[in-house]
C-alpha cells in the first residue's frame, strides 16, 4: 500500500509517516520500481502502536526505547511500566502545582471582592495582585 493509504488507515498524515521513518520509529519500506513507498501490514501494526503509545502520553523517544527493546528480542513490559509510572508521578506533581495555584488565585479573587476599584491609583501595579504589605 502507498503512504497515503497507510496514513489514512492509521489516522495520521503522510507527513507523520515520513517523519517517523526519518527518526527510525518505522522501518524504511520497500520501493516500487517507480520509487513509491510500498508498505505492508507490519507497518500498519507498528504505526498503530506508535500512535496508541503516544496517546498514553509517552514521548517519541520513550516509544523508540520500547521498540528498541522489542527489536532486540527482549521483553519491554517492565521498561514500559517504569515509563508509565514516571508519567503518573509527573502528572501528580502537576496536579499539586495546579491545586496550589488555584488556591492562590482563589485568595486573590476573594481579596479583590473587598477592594475598592476607585482606590487603585498606582500606575505601576494593580492592587488585586500587589502584595498586601505594599498597599498603603
Amino acid at each position: 500500500m502507498k503512504i497515503g493509504e497507510l496514513a489514512e488507515r492509521c489516522g495520521v498524515t503522510a507527513k507523520t509517516v515520513r517523519y517517523y521513518e526519518s527518526i527510525g520509529l518505522l522501518d524504511e519500506p520497500h520501493r516500487t520500481p517507480s520509487g513509491y513507498r510500498d508498505y505492508d501490514d507490519v507497518a500498519i501494526e507498528r504505526l498503530r502502536f506508535v500512535r496508541d503509545a503516544q496517546s498514553t502520553g509517552l514521548t517519541l523517544a520513550e516509544i523508540a526505547s520500547v521498540l528498541e527493546l522489542k527489536g532486540a528480542g527482549e521483553r519491554s513490559c517492565s521498561h514500559t511500566v517504569s515509563l508509565i509510572e514516571a508519567h503518573i508521578a509527573s502528572i501528580d506533581t502537576q496536579i499539586d502545582q495546579l491545586t496550589h495555584a488555584r488556591r492562590e488565585l482563589s485568595l486573590l479573587a476573594k481579596r479583590a471582592e473587598a477592594l475598592d476599584p476607585a482606590s487603585c491609583t498606582d500606575p505601576n501595579r494593580c492592587q488585586v495582585i500587589a502584595d498586601e504589605r505594599q498597599i498603603t
